[in-house]
């Protein structure tokens, strides 16, 4: 398409308050990078929004200039939606400003924050958000994705704690959706992904989370079969204040794990507790994780809740190579346990795992048809990720990766966790992704975006006039 000119530039440096950043300038290449560093993309324009004022002059800017345009929030997207080549990014990161009324147990969060910004500032109230289980994740992507995480047994997805959100159109229109207004809108920002416009603020339902009960349980690699036959039956029963998703990996090289396991390959369950810590439920709750096979390793702390949802970042920090896929789950039979035993077994590198999150308790409290969200049948949204630091490694993860998937999806529901799916899965995943709620959705893109003018996304096509 040919590089903007610089007329076009410094008008557009001249209509925001944030920078505006073209590849000749400094900074670029490091405001282009992104967790997944897998993915290399160029725009030719990154702009950096600060508020709604800058948002709607992008808008029009891409629309002026014919550009593609990508969101980027918190910029975790594992196929790289954040980037487009040649075309813009509205980058949302500077607006990470987060206010929290204890009074009405609310939260009112930029469409730039990460999940750290909005788990801190709830904290020194006590509160919290079920979102994810990384503090580095976009709060704006995760959300309109569903999200789940350590809390969601307990207090449903985070779509279920959205009150409102607000929302600039394609065409520069500000909207405020809630269950009040554009209900439809609403509706479809509950999972729907970033296919209607540029989110800017969410208001969330706070609930009650203060330190909670963290534990580790791990077991040698070929205790994969009796150890996830053993969770399968045992999570579900297990009362809505514990959680806990099961693993396949390679143990860290450090605490809380001891040296002379280090590196090697196991199975095991990450348990958050928000019961009662004085009272002796956590150790009740967890008394039987000895039961499928002695573990090698477990290890029970109190922690603060922020804490935990930053216990993995040091860990997987952004710069690694990733591909992942995933499906949702009804039942683990035992066909599938036999492909986490192959694949648990043959992990790739070291970082290289497979997650099974829980999705039940109070996620099935919500009706089916309450949210853009298709599986609320579901029990555990999975997803396998090869990662890996060294560029050489890249097609090794993703073959084992797609490999992994492949046995396994034959044993799924049919869809994934719309944020789960890799860049090379195409419109019929997406489609399985919102099962009979993709015509609805589509009818939805068709009232707020009929050009499809946001498309650098799981795209959801707009339905016919």
């Amino acid at each position: 398409m040919g590089e903007i000119s610089q007329t076009a530039l410094d008008n557009l440096r001249e209509s925001l308050r944030g920078p505006v950043l073209a590849p000749a300038d400094p900074g670029y290449d490091e405001a282009r990078s992104i967790y997944n560093a897998m993915i290399d993309r160029r725009p030719a324009v990154i702009a950096r929004c600060v508020d709604v004022a800058d948002v709607r002059a992008v808008l029009g800017f891409a629309q002026e200039t014919g550009r593609d345009l990508a969101v980027r929030g918190g910029g975790h997207s594992g196929p790289g939606l954040c980037l487009v080549d040649d075309g813009i990014t509205l980058d949302l990161s500077p607006m990470r400003g987060v206010r929290i009324d204890p009074s009405t147990r609310t939260a009112q969060v930029g469409g730039g924050c990460q999940l750290g910004d909005l788990d801190h500032a709830a904290h020194a109230f006590g509160l919290a958000v079920p979102a994810g289980i990384m503090s580095t994740t976009g709060v704006g992507g995760l959300t309109l994705g569903g999200g789940h995480g350590h809390l969601t047994r307990r207090y449903g997805l985070t779509v279920d704690s959205l009150l409102s959100a607000d929302v600039v159109l394609a065409d520069g229109t500000f909207v405020t959706a809630s269950q009040d207004n554009h209900p439809d809108l609403y509706w479809a920002l509950r999972g729907g992904g970033g296919n209607f416009g540029v989110v800017t603020s969410f208001a969330f339902r706070l609930h009650p989370v203060d330190t909670v009960g963290l534990a580790v349980t791990v077991w040698p690699v070929n205790r994969t079969r009796e150890v996830l036959q053993w969770y399968r039956d045992f999570l579900p029963a297990a009362p809505e204040e514990l959680s806990g998703f099961f693993a396949v990996l390679a143990v860290p090289p450090g605490p809380p794990f001891p040296e002379e396991i280090h590196g090697q390959k196991m199975c095991g369950v990450v348990w958050c507790y928000t019961g009662d810590l004085e009272d002796g439920s956590m150790e009740k709750a967890l008394a039987a994780v000895g039961t499928p096979a002695p573990p090698a390793f477990h290890f029970a702390t109190p922690m603060p809740y922020p804490a935990v949802q930053a216990m993995f970042d040091a860990l997987i920090p952004k710069g690694l190579q990733w591909y992942w896929r995933g499906d949702f789950f009804d039942g683990i039979p035992d066909e599938a346990v036999a492909v986490h035993e192959k694949y648990g077994q043959n992990l790739p590198t070291d970082l290289s795992t497979m997650h099974l999150y829980p999705v039940d308790g109070a996620a099935h409290q919500v009706g089916a048809d309450e949210t853009a969200w298709a599986y609320r049948d579901a029990v555990w949204s999975g997803v396998i990720g090869g990662i890996d630091p060294d560029p050489a490694n890249a097609d090794l993860i993703r073959q084992w990766c797609v490999d992994y998937w492949t046995d396994l999806h034959p044993h799924s529901m049919g869809g994934s966790y719309v944020n789960f799916i890799g860049d090379d899965e195409g419109p019929a995943r997406v489609r399985a992704t919102y099962r009979g709620h993709y015509d609805r959705l589509a009818a939805v893109k068709h009232t707020y975006d009929p050009e499809n003018f946001f498309h650098a996304n799981q795209n959801i096509q707009p339905a016919a006039g």
